[in-house]
């Protein structure tokens, strides 16, 4: 899930992953309870407004989600009820959007906003090694106290459901460039893995055979 045309990354209209292409979400029954689940799915804190009507500008392209229904405590949007993917009534005047009281207030020890993490090389977009965007660069995490509980996160955060596997000693094969991220510590029950402990960007005692990996249910 992502958030487009707003001020600020937590703020926009409200778009989601399907079939290889983005798509928006229609504001049949748009509210809070649904807005605080994309909130809380983002890292973004919580949700300040559910907005209807076009009201971050009409996305195109496919309208994948309508009538969606969540009782506000689901992970992601993609565990509420709705009518099926691709299924509606609607067109882009009615893309729904949200305004979220945006993580960047809160003290974080490290900062991966949604859009900075990625899985690669893995058969699959929810599987595949650790990779986070940081100084415009991606690098990877080093499997340093890498545990299910991080992987729990990882998976959450990119809407890629629940946790299967966390691995190390680059079991997706070795990343290149720098090592971002070592001692990643989180519960597992973090919105985001910028809410979990680490070290301090770059600074670690390892090198790519050590790179961190998920496989998520998808």
């Amino acid at each position: 899930v992502r958030l487009s045309d707003g001020p600020h990354r937590c703020a926009g209209r409200v778009e989601v992953f399907y079939e290889n292409q983005w798509g928006t979400v229609c504001d049949d029954h748009w509210d809070l309870k649904d807005a605080g689940v994309v909130c809380r799915q983002l890292g973004c804190g919580v949700a300040l407004s559910a907005t209807r009507a076009g009201h971050f500008r009409a996305g195109s392209g496919r309208i994948w989600l309508d009538d969606v229904n969540c009782t506000g405590t689901e992970v992601a949007l993609s565990y509420c009820r709705t009518k099926g993917w691709g299924k509606n009534n609607c067109h882009h005047g009615e893309d729904a959007g949200v305004v979220c009281s945006d993580s960047s207030r809160y003290p974080r020890s490290i900062h991966i906003g949604p859009t900075e993490l990625r899985l690669v090389n893995g058969p699959n977009p929810c599987s595949g090694r650790v990779e986070v965007m940081h100084d415009n660069q991606w690098g990877t995490v080093c499997d340093d106290d890498w545990s299910f509980p991080n992987a729990r996160v990882v998976c959450r955060q990119l809407g890629c459901g629940m946790a299967v596997s966390a691995y190390g000693t680059a079991h997706f094969g070795q990343g290149s460039g720098r090592i971002w991220l070592d001692n990643v510590q989180c519960r597992g029950t973090e919105a985001a893995l910028s809410e979990c402990l680490a070290s301090p960007w770059g600074a670690n005692n390892c090198d790519h055979t050590e790179d961190a990996s998920v496989v998520c249910t998808g």
